[in-house]
């Protein structure tokens, strides 16, 4: 498994997996027992995906040394205000039934994000979180987020996928020392993403399928990804992706599908803003 180290010095793997939308407890339990076995090492959840007892689980009944595992959470927006957010950082823990989290992410930018920061570093430098970041945050929300607080953020996960390259933002978060993670990288397969010609041409050069062209892809810009399957052969697939490489050229064939704007919800957008905040739990914006 390649990995890449964080701006803090610790290091993760750079293909994980993601339970979003797995809201069947058992179901998820399995799929990440199927995701360990594969040799999944690296697991995304968040407190509104309300699986991580069920990846908590599974990780225990492994065998495997909670050290070799990187495990991920987020919290979510009720939880940012007043006195909430440690104990919403101590829910996640005891939900997981670990003694510490590698890393833990401010859910979306909206609310009061600067509480939920200064609660998270303190977490942070008494151990009980390994490094602290940010999800769905633009280049001005981390800007004004880093500007007033001690701990940079070590990843902003973005939703990046062929449709939705998000060049700019790779730029802007390599030059502050952010590392890029990649939510929704086969974009839900809309579009049909998973059957288009560029994509598909590629993948039949290197006798692989379009999800592993396209999550090479992420994989060779540098970003970190967390493909989703309950599938044990997809689960399995997705992970082979470390026996071959793109060419520059099928790497500039792929940067030209970019049609620059989210599959999912505009982030800037008042009434997208309103609905999240005010919806509990997040919807397709994970």
């Amino acid at each position: 498994m390649q990995m890449v180290k964080l701006n803090n010095g610790i290091t993760m793997p750079q293909l994980g997996f993601g339970v979003f939308q797995m809201d069947d407890l058992d179901e998820c339990y399995r799929a990440v027992t199927a995701a360990i076995r594969a040799g999944y090492r690296l697991f995304d959840t968040a407190a509104a995906y309300g699986n991580e007892a069920a990846v908590g689980r599974a990780i225990r009944d492994s065998g495997i040394p909670r050290d070799q595992f990187f495990v991920t959470s987020k919290m979510w927006i009720p939880d940012y205000q007043g006195t909430k957010p440690q104990a919403a950082i101590d829910q996640s823990l005891t939900k997981l039934g670990l003694d510490y989290i590698d890393l833990y992410l401010i859910h979306m930018p909206y609310g009061d994000v600067f509480n939920a920061w200064r609660a998270m570093e303190k977490a942070y430098q008494t151990g009980k979180l390994r490094a602290i970041g940010v999800s769905n945050f633009s280049p001005d929300q981390v800007t004004n987020l880093t500007l007033f607080n001690s701990v940079n953020p070590a990843i902003n996960q973005l939703e990046i996928n062929p449709w939705n390259q998000q060049q700019a933002n790779l730029a802007f978060n390599q030059k502050q020392g952010i590392q890029l993670e990649a939510w929704a990288p086969f974009a839900e397969g809309k579009d049909q993403i998973f059957t288009n010609v560029i994509l598909r041409t590629v993948a039949q050069a290197h006798h692989k399928t379009t999800g592993q062209v396209i999550l090479r892809w992420l994989l060779q810009r540098g970003i970190v990804v967390i493909p989703k399957s309950v599938h044990q052969d997809r689960i399995q697939e997705n992970i082979d992706v470390f026996d071959f490489s793109l060419s520059e050229t099928e790497m500039q064939l792929i940067g030209e599908l970019d049609r620059h704007r989210s599959q999912f919800f505009d982030p800037h957008d008042p009434a997208a803003i309103e609905t999240i905040v005010k919806g509990g739990r997040p919807g397709a914006n994970h």
